[in-house]
């Protein structure tokens, strides 16, 4: 059964290296489908790549890596969450992927 996942939860997916951020609104995860970035240890520091705190790390979303995931096939574990702070942070440099300007 689907366990319902939030914008913003850190996921341990099934076949994936990383951990992937959920970046897509709540009623589209409805479907059984996110859109999320992964999440690395290291990175140099940049405008997609944004900074967050998960416990005592240091982690960083790269946002240019968006991907569709299934979860409705796939087995997943929520592992953490991003503050609003960094989910506003994360959300901005993702539609500034798309913006006309």
């Amino acid at each position: 059964m689907f366990e319902a996942v939030h914008q913003g939860d850190i996921l341990r997916v099934e076949r994936i290296k990383h951990s992937v951020l959920v970046v897509s609104k709540d009623f589209f995860n409805l479907s059984g489908e996110i859109i999320g970035c992964p999440i690395y240890d290291n990175s140099l520091e940049n405008p997609l790549h944004i900074l967050i705190q998960t416990g005592q790390a240091r982690k960083y979303v790269q946002c240019e890596k968006l991907t569709l995931l299934d979860l409705s096939v796939r087995g997943y574990k929520k592992i953490g969450q991003v503050s609003l702070g960094e989910r506003i942070n994360i959300a901005d440099a993702v539609q500034g992927i798309f913006d006309y300007v």
